[in-house]
């Protein structure tokens, strides 16, 4: 049926910073296009923000408010699009957008990893739709990928480069041999990393996406407060340098892996082979890896912020709402790819529980003996060296850095072990640890 057979679909914005702005600008550029694609004309009819003086958006014909709760109550929005970020006045905001019987997208990982779950069941109950393909990995359609695309498989794991500024930093690392501090002072003032780094630098960015990535992979409830996040602020050049003379790269990824007992929910900096494709993903790329039963490993890469990437994941997410406007609720995709009442509870492991192979990096005196002492700790707890590497101290240092890579080891022996290490009174600082990933083993 022809796009003017029905009347158009009004949206509602709350945010026109730079997502919004592209939002604004991919809708008014390819209005044909999508309508031919959504059966609709779409149009943006009414939006609040803080601040309209920065903005890009194109206003021509918006009514404009500063106050988000007139485009919330109002009858004629049929979509609202959610773009302030945060979790307060967001939650309370969509709650009530979805009792007023309005569908909901919104580009926040963070209010979906934490307050999804009660979204979710309230959408359910209005028969309403909250898409949030934009919450995880900017324009890359992972959501669904994984949701609809995937939906035949049995998923073992998913593992992804899901922050462009932490892989920035690591990359800028890596090629230039700089260190952290003026690397993060460069991303700051590229506009890649906020004034206050520390959801992008300490992981917990890549834990809120990485939340809602494990729940549609294996149908479990949104738990953000179970995932172990550890950022890269640590992590030094000589880190990076040892970690490429071993045949790695320090990468930050967010893993979420099956097992029998549990669910591994972690994000950390992770050795990964040179070769693979995820140590390849450089600058502020983003990728993701998922393993099926079915069809083996795929990945999904693309940029993973920005205005029109961004925009590119909200403006399918209403295409997609758009079409089922007319569709009977209970044959929709289920928002966490499983049917509410079949997810599972199975458990989510605590990281004492995790086994991965590890890279130390330990300040020794250079003097006889501080080697054993080390692979005696190791070996106490059966814990395998696969690699060492001991470099020369410099000229009038009494130190010098060791290098180990370890077997696979349960975590909680590895951090007994590391306390020990630690005692001793040859090692001059704390022990570096970087778990290691294959990503290519059979599950």
């Amino acid at each position: 049926m022809s796009a003017n057979a029905y009347p158009p679909v009004k949206i509602g914005l709350l945010g026109l910073g730079t997502v919004g702005g592209g939002v604004t600008r991919v809708l008014t550029r390819n209005a044909e296009e999508i309508s031919r694609r959504a059966g609709r004309e779409i149009v943006i009819t009414h939006a609040a923000a803080r601040n309209l003086d920065t903005t890009t958006a194109d206003l021509a014909g918006l009514k404009l408010t500063g106050e988000a709760l007139e485009v919330v109550d109002d009858p004629e929005v049929s979509i609202l699009v959610e773009l302030m970020g945060g979790y307060e006045p967001a939650r309370s905001l969509v709650l009530r957008a979805l009792a007023n019987g309005k569908h909901v997208v919104t580009a926040n990982k963070a209010l979906i990893a934490r307050h999804g779950n009660e979204i979710f069941a309230a959408a359910s109950a209005a028969a309403r739709m909250v898409g949030f393909e934009a919450a995880v990995a900017g324009g890359i359609p992972i959501i669904k990928a994984i949701r609809e695309g995937l939906a035949g498989n049995r998923l073992a794991w998913v593992a992804g480069i899901i922050n462009g500024t932490a892989n920035f930093i690591l990359s800028e690392m890596r090629d230039k041999c700089r260190d952290f501090p003026e690397v993060l002072a460069e991303a700051q003032a590229l506009g890649y990393a906020e004034a206050d780094p520390t959801f992008d630098v300490e992981g917990i960015d890549a834990a809120h996406k990485l939340t809602i990535l494990a729940s549609i992979t294996f149908g479990i409830p949104l738990q953000f407060d179970q995932v172990y996040i550890e950022g890269i602020s640590r992590i030094t050049r000589e880190d990076v340098a040892y970690a490429e003379q071993l045949g790695y790269r320090v990468k930050h990824l967010g893993i979420a892996r099956r097992g029998v007992n549990g669910v591994q929910l972690r994000v950390h900096p992770t050795l990964i082979p040179q070769r693979h494709l995820l140590a390849n993903v450089n600058g502020v790329m983003n990728a993701v890896l998922v393993k099926g039963d079915a069809v083996g490993q795929s990945l999904f890469y693309g940029a993973g912020a920005g205005a029109e990437p961004t925009a590119s994941a909200v403006v399918a997410d209403i295409i997609d709402v758009v079409r089922t406007l007319t569709a009977d609720p209970e044959n929709r995709v289920p928002h966490l790819a499983f049917q509410p009442d079949a997810l599972s509870d199975l458990p989510v492991l605590p990281m004492t529980e995790v086994e991965t192979a590890c890279y130390l990096r330990l300040q020794a005196q250079d003097r006889p003996g501080v080697l054993a002492d080390v692979t005696r700790i190791l070996a106490d707890r059966a814990i395998s060296i696969e690699a060492i590497l001991q470099k020369e101290p410099l000229p009038g240092a009494g130190d010098v850095p060791i290098i180990l890579l370890t077997h696979e080891v349960q975590e909680q022996r590895m951090n007994d072990a590391i306390a020990a290490i630690e005692a001793l009174d040859s090692i001059r600082a704390p022990v570096t640890r970087i778990r290691l990933e294959p990503l290519d083993a059979v599950d």
